[in-house]
């Protein structure tokens, strides 16, 4: 497998995107959707595994993070625009048909690729995140332990105290959650770099105004939601509680873990996944 990386332009943004297998039309396709503060790279150990099973992976950075453009705007960051941005994504390597993985913030967008462009997705799989509704509708605890989302709105500030959190320094003990990613440095050296904190966190502020607040449409899709109970983010409803946002055939698995499964149980969720797209 040579892993390419290209680019693309969409909405006056060059968009940029790894390839497992450029112009090859004849192996099912997989869109690998990465969340916050993640890029495409985080997909390397499924794209590897789903290539040898035959798959040519497409895994872009969405807008603002990795390689790709940084918005000037907040509304550029709607989750929705940004769900348009992989579908053209697709259109642009003349893909019409895809199966759509996600994690975390990928999860959520994910989710709105299958409800927005359902001709799109032939199957599902979400990591961590359940539907937006299900989870804008979640239980008490899943707003406490949701605060982050109601702290990033502090612009400046929040990008000064995360920055301090994760290279080592912190004033308090709640930002020790800025702490917990597996491959902190890595992070850390993207998210110092001009611009990209600000970037990867807009996408929260643009949900406030419009995601968390209005319905979102259900999936037709098969869909195999994921959800790991050390998840310090995230309750299990918000994930079960999905299924009724399902038209389609619904599958979920609990496993022990952390967060950042994909990154943690790189060899589970390969298998899961590959398991899920063969059946």
């Amino acid at each position: 497998m040579q892993l390419t990386r290209s680019s693309f332009t969409h909405r006056g943004f060059e968009l940029s995107y790894l390839d497992s297998a450029p112009k090859d039309n004849k192996r099912p396709v997989v869109l690998l959707l990465h969340g916050f503060p993640d890029s495409a790279e985080m997909w390397q150990p499924q794209i590897e595994a789903l290539h040898a099973e035959g798959y040519r992976c497409i895994a872009p950075d969405t807008l603002g993070n990795g390689y790709s453009d940084i918005a000037p705007k907040v509304k550029d960051y709607n989750a929705i625009s940004i769900a348009g941005d992989h579908r053209a994504l697709l259109d642009h390597l003349g893909i019409q048909k895809a199966s759509v993985v996600g994690h975390d913030w990928g999860a959520a967008v994910a989710w709105l690729v299958a409800a927005y462009h359902p001709e799109y997705v032939e199957k599902l799989v979400v990591i961590s995140v359940g539907h937006p509704t299900a989870y804008a509708r979640g239980e008490w605890r899943q707003k406490v332990l949701g605060w982050y989302t109601f702290f990033f709105q502090l612009r400046g500030i929040s990008e000064l105290l995360i920055k301090q959190a994760v290279n080592g320094r912190r004033l308090f003990k709640k930002l020790e959650i800025f702490q917990m990613h597996p491959d902190l440095n890595e992070v850390a050296e993207r998210m110092n770099a001009p611009g990209r904190l600000t970037a990867g966190i807009n996408i929260y502020r643009a949900a406030a105004t419009s995601l968390l607040f209005q319905a979102q449409p259900p999936v037709s899709c098969p869909t195999l939601g994921i959800w790991s109970d050390g998840d310090l983010f995230l309750v299990e409803s918000q994930m079960t509680e999905s299924e009724q946002y399902v038209n389609g055939p619904w599958r979920y698995e609990r496993l022990s873990g952390g967060h950042w499964l994909p990154i943690e149980q790189p060899e589970r969720i390969s298998q899961l996944i590959i398991e899920y797209l063969q059946t």
